[in-house]
């Protein structure tokens, strides 16, 4: 039997006549900016397309939903001044675990922002939660031992991705427009190809180095960003 639906009928999505609509990030903070809208009612909107796919997607490893709505009454100065974003699993945020997609790493919060995680703050975006990963980053799919998998937002028969494949699917899905991945060896553009996304490995020292360039050999790792547009990466 043909099947006769259309390529996207299995597609699972967010996008919604809300605050966010289809706009991109640089759309969502022009927004803000006009007073077209505001930024907590882009964060509430955030919030409600995540509680919508995420139980589809398995997207989020943590929510920071309520901290994420008190800041978006005041958020920081910035080219994405109030625009809702995440920070994936391998990098911390103050108050939040960073398990590295891992059931062996403890769920202790973290004590500051890392380095990458104050610049990205400092474009003025609202942090929501943190995305999935696969454990360490060891993988090119975002899978688990003992959880479901990160689904692609196209068909959730198909992978994200990896390893910043959470990241990739909240873009790809509509919940944020821009969302922080980074790359040792694909972990940026592999997802981004899996899920139709713009992802830029940066150049070394274009953004502030991770943790662990200090104790590698070679720095590998470039700390980034995949959204749906060119102009929001660049």
């Amino acid at each position: 039997m043909t099947d006769s639906r259309p390529l996207d009928s299995h597609r699972v999505h967010a996008f919604t006549d809300d605050p966010l609509g289809a706009l991109d990030a640089v759309g969502v903070a022009e927004a803000i900016s006009a007073g077209d809208i505001s930024s907590r009612e882009a964060t509430e909107a955030a919030i409600a397309r995540a509680e919508h796919v995420d139980p589809a997607l398995n997207m989020l490893v943590v929510r920071d939903f309520e901290r994420a709505l008190s800041q978006s009454e005041s958020p920081g100065p910035g080219p994405f001044s109030g625009v809702p974003s995440v920070v994936k699993d391998n990098t911390d945020v103050v108050g939040l675990p960073t398990r590295h997609g891992a059931e062996s790493v403890p769920a202790r919060d973290a004590n500051a922002d890392a380095s990458f995680t104050a610049q990205l703050r400092s474009t003025g975006v609202v942090v929501i939660g943190k995305s999935t990963m696969p454990e360490f980053g060891f993988n090119a799919s975002t899978e688990f031992e003992n959880l479901p998998p990160t689904r692609n937002p196209w068909n959730p028969e198909f992978s994200c991705g990896a390893s910043s494949g959470g990241s990739a699917a909240l873009v790809a899905s509509g919940v944020v427009p821009i969302a922080h991945a980074n790359d040792g060896g694909g972990s940026i553009h592999i997802p981004a190809a899996g899920c139709g996304l713009v992802g830029l490995k940066p150049t070394r020292g274009r953004v502030v180095d991770a943790a662990e360039a200090a104790t590698m050999p070679v720095n590998i790792i470039s700390n980034g960003v995949v959204t749906r547009t060119v102009r929001d990466t660049r």
